[in-house]
């Protein structure tokens, strides 16, 4: 199962009880790229995807447009004005006040205030154009090279299928290097903090087009983690996300890791370790068979994995096996965070919660 599937299962709850409650009030379709989110005294209980740190603030993304922050730990959420009602995958704030969100609809979001209010850069409806001129352009210049043509071809098709382009994933350097990640070797770079947008797809090694799941740095690397057994690692020299060989099949749902160390992990428990920037991996016996779906490390430098069904794991020294940690309460975990005191932020399907780190 993808990452994007993965999601879905986590927000299928929530649509449901939504089209039980809303149902009958429908009336006139309203596209959700027109449609600000709605304010709701409920919406940090309802499904969530990620969750991340802006300085101390924490921001949390999630089902229809909804995005939360709070400046207490997770204690108290107030919710942001979003022009969208498009389902949120992810966060990312590479300082303190500037960051980006990304979901369905190929929607990209920006904010210059810490999360409380956003603004849309970017949307599905663009992005077949984008990628058809920008590949056509290049087709141009080398009519001998075939790629060009085919990616330009890709993006005609993708105008003509609509807006439904699902990012899953997003990372930026710092106020202006960033990329979105999504479905088919969707991938977009900026250069200027959001307001260009080039498509990638020609620097990844990629040929298969597997969904890229997530994109994450571990302080001396970025990882893209994907479906069938796919990592990528950013090549500096060569100006690409070249494919490491990796011993699983299997979908990566992330990477976690910091500098000399990174776990890649995802489906079915399956949790992989390098010491040596990805050349090889060593398997870490999770005790668990439900997916991985997020990882933090924490002020103590060890690892925490969260899984679809609410197990916390908590890496050891080396290879050893993860520990699994009892919980009071045990829910479905799609992102995690470290708070500014020390606490675990979890989101997932019903809603956020705060753990203390033991």
């Amino acid at each position: 199962m993808g990452s994007y599937n993965k999601k879905i299962a986590l927000l299928m709850m929530g649509t449901l009880l939504t089209l039980l409650h809303g149902g009958a009030q429908a009336s006139t379709y309203v596209d959700v790229l027109e449609l600000p989110a709605r304010h709701s005294v409920l919406a940090a209980r309802n499904p969530l995807l990620d969750v991340a740190s802006a300085g101390r603030r924490l921001v949390a993304v999630g089902q229809r447009g909804h995005i939360l922050y709070s400046d207490d730990a997770g204690q108290n959420w107030r919710q942001a004005d979003v022009p969208v009602s498009s389902d949120l995958n992810a966060v990312h704030f590479p300082t303190t006040e500037q960051g980006w969100a990304v979901g369905n609809d190929g929607v990209v979001l920006h904010s210059s205030d810490a999360g409380a209010t956003w603004n849309k850069q970017l949307d599905g409806r663009q992005i077949g154009d984008l990628m058809f001129k920008h590949y056509s352009a290049l087709a141009s210049a080398e009519p001998d090279n075939e790629q060009w043509a085919l990616l330009a071809a890709e993006g005609q098709r993708l105008t003509e299928e609509g807006a439904d382009k699902p990012f899953l994933d997003v990372w930026f350097a710092n106020e202006r290097l960033g990329y979105v990640v999504g479905m088919f070797n969707l991938i977009l770079r900026t250069e200027d903090g959001g307001r260009h947008w080039a498509p990638f797809q020609d620097r990844t090694e990629n040929l298969q087009g597997f969904h890229l799941n997530a994109i994450a740095a571990t302080g001396d690397a970025l990882y893209i983690a994907g479906e069938q057994g796919l990592l990528l690692k950013w090549d500096d020299a060569r100006q690409r996300f070249m494919a490491l060989q990796t011993p699983y099949q299997g979908s990566f749902f992330g990477v976690v890791g910091k500098p000399g160390e990174v776990l890649a992990y995802g489906l079915r428990g399956n949790v992989f370790r390098s010491t040596d920037g990805g050349a090889t991996w060593h398997p870490l016996d999770s005790g668990v068979q439900a997916s991985i779906t997020a990882g933090v490390v924490g002020a103590d430098g060890r690892f925490r994995m969260f899984t679809q069904v609410g197990h916390m794991l908590v890496s050891g020294a080396g290879d050893a096996p993860l520990q699994l940690l009892p919980q009071a309460q045990q829910s479905p975990v799609a992102g995690a965070a470290l708070a500014a005191d020390g606490a675990l932020l979890l989101v997932g399907s019903r809603g956020v919660r705060a753990l203390p780190i033991e």
